[in-house]
């Protein structure tokens, strides 16, 4: 029976490593090193990957909401419109008098209008005697005026809308030029 004692050629280096594929040893520290720094990269892969799912997910659940919120956006602008003409009809009705029974059925037509819109979520925008807004009112002409500022609405040829928070249609505007130079 033979004994076999090791000697220093047979010691393992220090920081040295098993290689269990090979069944022996591996070269240094440096793998150990290298193996961390694998460790600490894919760590912090896993993190950011964590990270963009999770902002993913938010910017979904958003886009959603915003869907569900403005989804009678094209129904509602092709509404206004109707709106616009019903008004015009409901005036000329008014000429036979308030009392008729046509004018009485047409404004309670109108309230109904209204009262769904605004249960949709859209508001009627009042322009006349603001300041004028780029943002609400659409120009269509400028007039002179001692009664009314510069920048102001004078008058308001159509209604504009708005759906919540974004605006559905502008208004179109007369905007006083202020008073008349002689």
């Amino acid at each position: 029976m033979k004994i076999h004692t090791k000697g220093k050629a047979d010691e393992e280096p220090k920081g040295a490593a098993m290689d269990p594929l090979a069944g022996g040893v591996t070269g240094s520290e440096d793998d150990g090193e290298n193996l961390q720094a694998d460790l600490d990269r894919f760590r912090d892969l896993a993190l950011r990957s964590q990270a963009d799912f999770a902002n993913y997910k938010k910017r979904a659940a958003r886009e959603k909401d915003e869907a569900i919120k403005y989804a009678n956006t094209s129904l509602l602008e092709k509404l206004v419109p109707i709106l616009d003409n019903f008004e015009l009809g409901l005036s000329a009705a008014r000429g036979e008098g308030e009392k008729s029974p046509i004018f009485s059925g047409m404004s309670m037509i109108l309230k109904q209008l209204n009262d769904f819109l605004a249960d949709n979520g859209v508001q009627p925008i009042e322009a006349e005697g603001e300041k004028f807004d780029p943002n609400l009112h659409e120009a269509i002409a400028r007039e002179a005026s001692d009664k009314v500022p510069e920048g102001t609405v004078v008058r308001q040829t159509r209604r504009g809308y708005r759906l919540k928070d974004r605006l559905l249609r502008p208004s179109s505007v007369v905007v006083s030029s202020g008073r008349e130079q002689k």
